[in-house]
């Protein structure tokens, strides 16, 4: 049951990160207060595949690598999904990360128990 409050609050962060930009799973375990936890939040991030509402395109590794984009239908429809916000990704990295990057804030979050 923890596991899936958890996978939640992962998805409410996920679905504010804007058109246009990403984040890292890192920058997400930061702003729910579990620094540690990166990988569950990629394994929240696995889990979401068929929900069409959590953008996970848009969380990638804290060096802009596509790292999650062989849990995506087809061979590049993470790359794809990203290049179509503008986003461009040279050897499955996103190009000119910091500018594309968004930070969460734990305040994005306070509605969450």
């Amino acid at each position: 049951m923890a596991e899936e409050n958890f996978f939640e609050r992962v998805y409410v962060i996920a679905r504010q990160i804007p058109f246009g930009k990403v984040t890292s799973y890192g920058a997400i375990a930061k702003a729910l207060g579990t620094a540690r936890s990166a990988r569950m939040v990629g394994w929240a991030m696995n889990a979401c595949h068929n929900m069409d509402d959590v953008p996970a395109h848009r969380v990638v590794n804290q060096k802009g690598l596509l790292t999650g984009k062989h849990h995506f239908d087809g061979t590049n429809l993470m790359q794809q999904l990203l290049e179509n916000e503008g986003i461009k990704v040279v050897n499955n990295q996103i190009v000119d990360f910091e500018k594309h990057f968004w930070t969460p804030e734990i305040s994005t979050i306070s509605d969450i128990s």
